[in-house]
């Protein structure tokens, strides 16, 4: 298993080591993580069912990123 490098000086209120991809930058939320675990981590719900995979929702939403399908939801 990888180690994923840790950079120091991260951005105030970040907690706890991140994992990071082979450059540095943060790395991606998995495609196969359940909508609900990300509706419970960021109280947020996206009226569909907890058990869709995050790449269907973004899919369906026709969004790139996690990010983008939460700042989607805040606007509304």
């Amino acid at each position: 298993m990888k180690k994923h490098k840790h950079k120091k000086g991260d951005a105030p209120g970040m907690k706890g080591k991140r994992g990071r991809d082979e450059d540095g930058a943060l790395r991606e939320k998995r495609g196969d993580t359940k909508v609900g675990t990300i509706e419970k981590k960021y109280h947020v719900h996206f009226g569909v069912h907890s058990n869709m995979k995050l790449d269907t929702l973004l899919k369906r939403r026709k969004v790139f990123s996690m990010k983008k399908a939460l700042a989607k939801k805040h606007k509304k």
